[in-house]
Formats: C-alpha cells, structure tokens, sequence
C-alpha cells in the first residue's frame, strides 16, 4: 500500500520514496536556508542602504568639534595654514591650546573627513581674537573647530584623505607653522646678503626721539646736551693739538649719547625692511635715557614714567608686537639700568619703572650697564671718543697703539669716594702714589686734565696697565678708553666688565685682563704693583695684543658711514640680539627652552656657561652677586643709590669744568 503525500512535498523528495526519508528532510532545510538568506540579504541593501545615504547627507550639515586640553606656558599669535579647495566648513582657530595627539576628546572618522571634503561650504580661518561668544555657542553652523597654538600649532590639511583616523592630526615631526616661519626661512635664499639679518624699525610718534632734541637744554640739569647731540651724537670734533689722537675721527662724545648715535647708525643699517613679517628683530627707536634724564631731579615718579607707560602702549597696539609680544623687539638706552629699575612707588624712590613693565620685560634694553638680576637688559660698551668712518682709520689707530713706548706699569683717573666705605679707591690712591710705576691723575682735587680727553688717553697711552675699580655704579667709561689706547685694564669686581659686556668681550677675561679681588685689596694684605709685576713679559705682550684687536668691537663708528669689513659694536650688538632672537623662535618650533630651571636673579651666571649647558650653579663669584633680598634691587639696596652717586659726580664734573 502506498502512502499519498502531503500536499507541498517537493518534487525531489518523491523521487526517493519511502526508504530515502532522511533525505527528504535535508532538502527542505536547504530550502528554508535559501529563503532566508534572500530575505536578509533584500532588507540589508534595500532597507538599510537607503536609510545610511540619508544619516551620511545629515553628516554633512553638523558641526565637527575637536576640543584639545593641552595647555602650553608661552601665548603668542600663530598662523594657520589650512589648505582649502571647497572644503565645507568655517575653521575657527585657539590660539591657546596645542594639539597633539592625546589632547583630542572626538575622534574624527575618515568618512567624515571626506564628507566635509565634499561639501560647498567656503572655508574661513579666523583667530581666537576674531571669535565672538555666538561663534563658540553656536554649535550647528556647519563649523569645523579645531585646535591651535601659538606655540605649537601645525599645518593641518583638512581634506586630507589618509585612512588613518589620527593622520588629521600633527605629529612632532610634522612642521609647524608660526608668523615668524617666514623671517626664519630668508636664510635659505642663498642669493639673499641680508637673509636671517633683516631689521624692522617702528615708526615711532616724533615725542619719543625727535622732539626730545629739539629741546635739547632740559636734557641734563648741569650739561648743555645740546653740543653733545651735534653730528648725530658724537659732539663736537677734537682738535689732536697734543697728537695724541687722529687728524680725523675724534669727537667729545657724551658718554650717555648711545640713544642717538644707535638710532643713527641704525640708518645706515645695510639690512633694513617695511616688512616686518621677515625681521630677524624689530627696533624701537625709543630715547629713554634721554627721556628719564629730564626728569630724574624735581619731578614725581608719574613724570618719570608718562613716556614708558605711553611708549608700551602704543606697541602693543601694533600688528608686529602680537608675533612675539615684543619677545622680538629691541631699545637702547644709554644709561645704567637703575635708572631704569624703581622699586617702589614712593615719590623719593629713584628713577622709572620702565624695566619693570610688563611689556619691556619682553623686550631687551640695550644699556651701558646692566643688572646682574635680570634677564631683560644687556650690556652694550659706554662710547668712546674714537668713531672711525672707514676700515683704514682704525688699523692705523691700531699699528700705532702696539709700537707705542709705554714707561708706566700701571695707571689710575679717578677720585676717592670717602662717603663709601666699600669702595677701595682710597687704597688704589695710596698705592699708586706710593711708587715711580703708577701714573695718577686724581679727579676730585681740581685737576682739569683729568677731564680732558687728551690728557686722559696721553695717560693711558703711556701705561702696560690701567686699573678700573668700580665708579658710581658698578661699570666706568674710562675702561672701555683705556682699553682704546691699547692699555690692558685691570678689574677688581666681575661685575665691571665680565658679566656686562659679554656679547663683546671674551669669555675668557684673564686673556685681554687682569682681576685682582676688590676684598684682597680692601684688607691691605696685597699689592698691585706687585701683582702686576709678576706677570711674565710675553704674556703682557699677548694681552696687550687682545686688547688691540678687540678695539673695533669697542668702538662705535661714526653713524653717518659704515665701516667696510669690521663689526662694530654696534653690528656686535645688533647681530647679538639677532641670535637671542632666533634662538628664541627655534626653541618655540621645538618646544623646548634656552636653560634648564632658569632663575632669573642668577641672571649673571648664563651668558658664562659653556657651550651645551643649561643650567647653572655654584660660581666662584657668587660672594659678589648675593642673592638680593625681597623687596630691594640687590644684595645691598645699593643699585639705586649708585645711580643717584653716578648724577652726582657727573654735576660734580660739570661744576668742575665751569
């Protein structure tokens, strides 16, 4: 008897009859397989599919935010640079946090990169100083936000196509991008003389410079400045009557005229820009020693700082000071820096307070002597009365100082300073006159030759050495004229000349000097005839040899010429300033500092390091700088009463020479 099958048994099944059940039952799974399958498959491209085109086209319409919590220390303005075809999207640009790659909070898919790409959206790049509060609330704009720094930016290509998810993102080894990427990069033109040496000079208002000129007679309370300011700063000629000097070359140079004979050397400058976009520095061609000597005697302390305070102002406002916030901005002054240094806001208290101002503390202040204490003024050489205007004149100046007979062993101009204890000026006196050796001209007794200029360099003509103990204040003129006639100084604090004048002279003092602690004297148990004495004759020779040839760096030339192949220390200075410059900008691209733990009252210390230090500690000299204590300027409270002592015995020399 047959079995009659159930309706909707396949055809295959029956084939097999009853012995064959088994596989009747593996073709029906199969069938239900292949239906399901197909099932799955139509609800995957046809459900699904259409459905993903739409979320992708909503994609498109949403903000992308990238927020990055990687705060940097240094905050200075920082070009972008997004690249952009029709890139759908406004980039908005911080300008106070540093992408990297552990600060993104979103990651950014590559899907939705391309669909940013793709989109019709101009692109914009605007700042952080651009953004309004509506620009940072508004999150459906269609904006893209990504992460800057002024320090750290990157160049970020925002179509990039890379699959990889973090690729959008800067590496450290990807360049970065900063607004002073383009004066950097003037180096790399071959063809360019002045590439990397470019100098842009602010258009100062007239009040800053010119106009304190034109008033010339209110610049000093005891000096007519207005002789001094003649021949763009060096003053009148003088006349080589006793043949002591050049027939040409020579004037009666103020020895705080350095603000004007800079700025007019600076015109001559071979390198000079409009574009400040690739200056190396820029300089400000403030007169501030000008403007606080005006000032200083019989006015309150909001005199004093009106121009300052004005002064910094006004830079700030401008477009060049945001590259760096002034870090790339330069002034001279040619005063000491405790002119420039009050303390206090008592009306008795000395000076102004321009170094102290935020703005100026950016900046570096070029003065005739500087702080120990500080990193924000350097330095430059008192001028002298030699200002050569040709390369010929100063070789010649040189032969003639090394075949000169000199009969004295040493020598010393100056006066006693009976109201300083500390000072050993009394001692160098008494020595000096005690024996045959020493050449003395004692400047406190009525002694006119000791404010004459050929009197004065007659004397150090004659001398092997010329002893240049501390003056008002911690530096003198008189040794930067000694060491003109070709004299070989001695100090007796480091802080006269080995941790000032370190951008123009060695770093190995004892090659051009000789130092003889101001305490060893001061206690009397050392002579410096003796000293001196012991030195063997070749090496006086070798030194005095140094001496001589460090003249031109010494020296400023006179400002209406240039010398053809000497630096002087005018292109010593402003080349120094250049390297601090872009020594500064390349540890910014590479995120790094100059020291390592830098403390800013052992200022002193760093421009004495040796190649490939960063970090100072016990020095020899520390007994001579001791840490200043809270409140004062040093170790002493003495700083801004040697700048007073220092206007004292400059009223004492005009009253002197009337």
């Amino acid at each position: 008897m047959r079995r009659r099958w159930t309706v909707g048994a396949i055809p295959c099944q029956m084939e097999k009859g009853n012995s064959k059940n088994h596989n009747s039952r593996l073709c029906v799974l199969s069938s239900l397989c292949i239906l399901f399958w197909s099932l799955l498959l139509y609800f995957h491209f046809v459900v699904l599919g259409s459905n993903n085109v739409h979320e992708s086209t909503a994609l498109q319409s949403n903000p992308i935010r990238i927020e990055i919590f990687n705060p940097v220390k240094t905050h200075l303005p920082v070009l972008n640079d997004v690249k952009s075809t029709s890139d759908a999207m406004t980039v908005l640009v911080h300008n106070d946090l540093d992408l990297s790659r552990n600060g993104v909070e979103n990651e950014v898919k590559p899907e939705i990169l391309n669909d940013v790409k793709s989109t019709n959206v101009p692109l914009k790049v605007r700042s952080d100083s651009e953004l309004s509060q509506n620009d940072v609330e508004n999150e459906g704009s269609g904006e893209v936000r990504l992460g800057g720094t002024s320090v750290s930016s990157r160049k970020i290509d925002v179509g990039s196509k890379s699959s990889d998810p973090k690729s959008v993102l800067p590496t450290q080894d990807e360049p970065q991008e900063f607004p002073f990427m383009r004066a950097l990069r003037t180096v790399e033109n071959s063809s360019d003389p002045c590439g990397g040496k470019y100098i842009y000079v602010h258009d100062l208002p007239s009040r800053f410079n010119g106009d304190m000129l034109k008033e010339c007679r209110s610049l000093s309370l005891w000096t007519n400045m207005c002789k001094f300011t003649t021949n763009a700063g060096l003053g009148p000629p003088l006349e080589n009557v006793a043949g002591v000097f050049s027939n040409t070359g020579w004037y009666a140079t103020n020895q705080f005229a350095v603000d004007v004979i800079f700025n007019n050397r600076m015109k001559q400058y071979e390198c000079l820009t409009n574009d400040s976009s690739i200056a190396a520095a820029i300089f400000v061609p403030f007169y501030a020693g000008f403007d606080i000597a005006r000032y200083l005697w019989g006015y309150n302390i909001s005199r004093r700082d009106a121009a300052s305070l004005d002064l910094t102002d006004w830079l700030m406002k401008r477009p060049e000071w945001k590259i760096m916030d002034g870090r790339d901005h330069f002034l001279v002054a040619g005063r000491i820096t405790w002119d420039f240094r009050r303390l206090t806001e008592e009306e008795n208290d000395w000076g102004s307070k321009l170094l102290f101002l935020p703005a100026a503390k950016n900046m570096s202040m070029l003065v005739v002597e500087s702080s120990p204490w500080n990193a924000n003024d350097f330095a430059i050489p008192y001028p002298t009365y030699f200002h050569p205007a040709k390369d010929n004149d100063v070789f010649a100046w040189q032969d003639r100082m090394r075949k000169l007979e000199r009969k004295y062993l040493f020598s010393f101009a100056g006066a006693p300073r009976p109201d300083n204890p500390k000072s050993i000026r009394g001692q160098i006196i008494n020595q000096c006159k005690s024996t045959d050796t020493c050449k003395l001209l004692e400047c406190d007794f009525g002694e006119s030759k000791c404010h004459s200029p050929s009197s004065i360099m007659k004397m150090f003509q004659s001398s092997l050495f010329c002893l240049q103990p501390q003056g008002d204040s911690y530096t003198r003129r008189s040794a930067f004229d000694s060491m003109l006639a070709g004299c070989i100084p001695v100090f007796f604090h480091p802080g006269s000349a080995y941790t000032q004048y370190t951008w123009h002279l060695p770093k190995n003092y004892s090659s051009y000097s000789v130092f003889i602690s101001e305490n060893d004297v001061r206690k009397r148990n050392l002579s410096i005839e003796d000293t001196l004495r012991g030195i063997p004759s070749q090496q006086v020779e070798i030194m005095r040899e140094t001496v001589i040839n460090l003249i031109p760096k010494l020296i400023y030339a006179d400002p209406r010429s240039k010398l053809e192949t000497l630096p002087d220390a005018f292109d010593v200075s402003v080349q120094a300033v250049i390297d601090k410059v872009t020594r500064l900008r390349k540890n910014i691209i590479q995120g790094r500092t100059e020291y390592d733990n830098f403390i800013e009252e052992n200022s002193w210390k760093y421009a004495l390091l040796e190649d490939g230090q960063r970090e100072v500690g016990y020095h020899e000299w520390d007994p001579f700088f001791s840490k200043p204590k809270e409140g004062e300027g040093d170790s002493n409270g003495a700083s801004s009463e040697a700048a007073k002592n220092s206007w004292k015995n400059e009223q004492r020399s005009q009253s002197r020479k009337s």
